[in-house]
This record gives C-alpha cells, structure tokens and sequence, in this order.
C-alpha cells in the first residue's frame, strides 16, 4: 500500500506504520473530511478565502499509469473498489461499491453535471420528497461557479442516438430531449481511448471533471492547503469544556489533527456514521435534538439499467450526449450508458459465451441509464452498528411505493418502445450495492427534529461542524446529484469564509479541464 502523501510546503512524507500510535497535533483554522465534491469544492473556496485548510483522505492518489481505464482491473476485477462489508435489512453481508481515493466517486462518475430543476427544492408530499431549507435562487450563483471551474458543456448528439430518440418521438410524443451537460474535455473525442472508457473509468490524463482535476489542482500548491491522504477518520474529537464544540478529528491510525471548524464531506454512507459515533461516545442520544435523524431518509434513485440489441452495429462513442424526460414521469429521466463493446459486455453475458461473440453483440449494443427519484423514508438509513457488527445499509422501496410505481412504469415504457423500433435485450435493476448516488443520510432542513443540519450547512446544535457532502440533499432529483453537491460545498464554504478573513487569494490560470 502506498504511504499517506502530504501536500504541504516541505512536501513531507509519513509512515503509516511508525504513525500508528503517534499522535500528531497541528491546528488548522478548517479540516476537511473527504475529497469527493462537496470535499474538494469546500477545500478550494476556503483555500482561497485565505483559511489554513487541511483536506483527509482515507484513500490514496489514483495511478495515471492508464490501468484506471483497464477494464479488466476496473470492471472485472474491482480492484478500485472498497471491500468493507456491510449488512442489509435481511443480515446479508453485502459490499457497496464506495471508492476510497483522492477525488471520491468523481474521478469514476459519468461526468453527467445537471441542475436540480427549481420545484426540485420545493415538497412533493405525493411522491415522499422532503423540502430543502433553501431555495433554487440561493444555490444558482454556485451553480453557475460550479460549472466554470467544471468547464460543463454539452456536445451534439450522435447519429445512432439521434435515430433512437427520432423513432421514439415517432412512437410516443410525450418524449422531450434536452442536452446532457457534461464535464468532458472539448477534445476527448481525440484520445479514443478516453472517450470510450469515462463512463465508470477514471481518467489518467485529466479529461474528465472532477474533484482532484478541477479543484484541488487549482489550489494544492497553496502554502495554507494540505491534504494527507492514507488518513481514515475514525471520531471527532469535542472541546474538553463544551461538547458542542468540535476540537478536531483522530484517524484509525491514531493521529489526531486540530481546528477551528471541521467539515465532514466523507458522503452519504460514511459521514453519518462519524456523527453518530461521536454523538453514543459523548453521551448526547439523549439530549440532542436531531439525533434520531441521523442515517436516515437513504436515497440512491430507482436505478435501471438497459442493454438493448439491435441488428445494426452501433457507432457512437460518446454516447451521453442527451438526456430524455417523459412529460407522463415528473420524477425520472434516461440517459445513455458510455460505449460499449464485447469486454464491457462479457460480464453481463453467460461466461460459455466465446469472445467472438461477446464483440459482435457489444457492437450492437446501446445502452441506458434509467433513473426515478425515491423519495425519503425514515427508515431507509445508514446505521453505524447493527447486531451483526457490521454497519448496516437498510433500504427498501416498498417503503416509497409512488417512486417505486413510477419507476416500473418508466421502465415498462422504454422497453415495449425500444421493442417497437427493434431494440431487444436485458434489463437489470441496480442492486442497493450501486451507491454511486448515494445521499440524504444528514439532511438539511430548518427543523432539528426533522432534519441535521441547517441552511448553511451547519450540524443542529453544534457550533463548528458543517456537513458539505451529499449526505444532507432532501431530494434526490430526476438528475445525477454530483453538480448539486458541488455547489453545495462551494455555497458552504463561501459562508464560512465571510464569518473570518475577508482577504481572498486569486487564483488565475487555465481551466484544469482545457478550454
């Protein structure tokens, strides 16, 4: 395993093994726990609001040797997957399918990068979807930074896609297109391999935004920004005189760190689980008002996805181009997989099956990513122990049955008119292990005893712990969440940055993403 990696002024290197009982004191005016969006997003504006930030990251740096678009190693082997166990409802052992390195989850995303749409904020008690503290108004300024830092645009669609959605509209009227923002480089299409393998990949030369690319490189080299990784953060540690207070962090190797304000940014499966460690550990279950609260209301969408086969060889390579809305389906929407082949396939097909065949399905395969917003149920949560000893995932969608019924109808709906145009082929729902949008674990809300944390981000009834991650969305949305949870963390940041030095330093150069 490579050491933890420090970027700091003296470019220092720490031994895990000889750190293992050392307890390491340095204060910081802000600790950062993840780098995923809401993480790196935070990290960058505070940075440049003249805070001495430290980012933790339990995970490393990727390789940038191309074996993060490997597909054997990425899609066969998982190797860049976490292999922490957990149990669901029923007991069973499961493994979600979290990833544990500098960037999070957007160094594998899709690069998908919407809005939530301005009712989006607002209560749909029909469909179990809880209100946001804030409204869409006050999130569109970070909104619109988020997708300049990201370098979001969109490309034209691509001819096969675009027969697809024409002889939809054919069947049904009640289709609308739009563009897919996406946070892909203007000339990807120039390194096939890439634009073939983002969809689920991670990109060695930098051609996808995402945490690391677009805002920690913009800031790392900052004399008052660290960032060790190798860092699990195991508690939180409260002021010895007040323990709404938060003194700083330890990690599972027994370091511990200071500072003034702590953000927890470890996503939606992991930061609740800190809060609620730290909370049992202090003796506040009793006396803390949005205790009860925390895990619950676990979002991830109703997610399905479809290959479809059609006799036609399939040529488009970027794929996620457009995205397509069913005026009949407020809550859902379908956007296309990435490129497929018969090595992508081959997992999904019987292993007698002889590669020769494997590549001459792929090649006429399209794929779809189907996606409904479930709304909150208290009872789907995340819970740091069970009676198992493992953290427990608990997730049904029997407990959302609007959601769950507009799901199915949506799927029924593509499949009988793929059929129709003459798309045939498997659809798979997407199992509670697929928690690549996970959220709602510490959701925002104006209420303690209905929500954690406030409008601005901070834990009800602490005074210096924020929560930056996915973790406190209300809604799901119809869309990918990872823009919303970036500028959330910009939104966040940008609050606490008015609260102390006024002074921001300026940061000027290219877009990491090239313009």
């Amino acid at each position: 395993m490579d050491t933890p990696f420090c970027w700091c002024k003296s470019d220092n290197r720490i031994s895990p093994k000889k750190n293992r009982t050392r307890s390491i004191n340095m204060s910081h005016d802000v600790i950062i726990v993840g780098s995923g969006a809401g993480g790196s997003a935070a990290a960058y504006q505070l940075t440049r609001s003249g805070r001495t930030v430290l980012l933790l990251e339990q995970g490393q740096i990727l390789p940038k040797d191309g074996s993060t678009l490997d597909v054997a190693k990425v899609a066969k082997q998982h190797l860049f997957i976490d292999d922490d166990p957990w149990v669901d409802r029923h007991g069973n052992v499961i493994v979600p399918q979290e990833r544990s390195n500098l960037g999070g989850k957007t160094k594998w995303y899709g690069a998908a990068l919407l809005r939530f749409s301005p009712d989006e904020f607002t209560e749909d008690a029909a469909h179990r979807c809880l209100p946001w503290p804030i409204n869409y108004q006050e999130l569109e300024p970070f909104y619109e930074e988020a997708e300049q830092l990201l370098g979001v645009r969109t490309f034209p669609i691509e001819p096969d896609f675009q027969r697809i959605v024409s002889k939809l509209r054919h069947v049904d009227a009640g289709w609308r297109k739009q563009p897919l923002p996406v946070g892909l480089a203007p000339d990807i299409l120039s390194f096939p391999d890439e634009a073939k393998h983002f969809d689920a990949f991670a990109s060695p030369r930098g051609l996808k935004s995402d945490g690391e690319t677009c805002f920690l490189n913009r800031v790392k080299n900052m004399p008052d920004f660290q960032i060790l990784t190798g860092k699990k953060v195991s508690n939180l540690i409260a002021d010895s005189r007040d323990t709404r207070t938060i003194e700083g962090v330890v990690c599972e190797d027994g370091s511990r760190y200071e500072a003034k304000q702590v953000l927890l940014a470890a996503g939606a499966l992991h930061s609740p689980r800190i809060l609620q460690k730290f909370m049992d550990g202090n003796g506040l279950a009793d006396s803390w008002a949005s205790y009860r609260n925390i895990g619950r209301n676990y979002k991830f969408h109703l997610l399905t996805a479809m290959l479809m086969l059609t006799w036609r060889p399939q040529r488009d390579v970027l794929r996620k181009t457009t995205v397509l809305l069913h005026d009949r389906l407020p809550h859902s929407s379908v956007q296309p997989l990435g490129w497929m082949d018969g090595e992508l396939l081959a997992p999904e097909l019987p292993g007698i099956v002889p590669r020769w065949l494997a590549d001459f399905i792929g090649q006429r395969v399209y794929g779809f990513f189907l996606q409904t917003e479930d709304g909150s149920h208290p009872d789907n949560r995340v819970s740091a122990s069970s009676i198992f000893g493992l953290p427990q995932l608990d997730y049904d969608a029997n407990r959302i049955p609007a959601a769950q019924r507009e799901h199915q109808e949506f799927v029924r709906l593509l499949q009988q008119q793929l059929l129709r145009i003459g798309y045939v082929g498997l659809v798979k729902a997407i199992p509670i292990t697929g928690s690549a949008h996970a959220c709602g674990t510490l959701i925002a809300g104006n209420d303690p005893a209905t929500s954690v944390v406030d409008a601005t981000g901070k834990v009800h009834g602490m005074q210096n712990l924020y929560v930056v991650d996915g973790s406190i969305l209300p809604r799901s949305s119809k869309v990918n969440p990872a823009l919303t949870i970036y500028a959330w963390g910009l939104r966040v940041a940008s609050l606490l940055a008015r609260q102390g030095n006024s002074h921001e330093h300026q940061i000027t150069g290219s877009n990491p993403i090239r313009a």
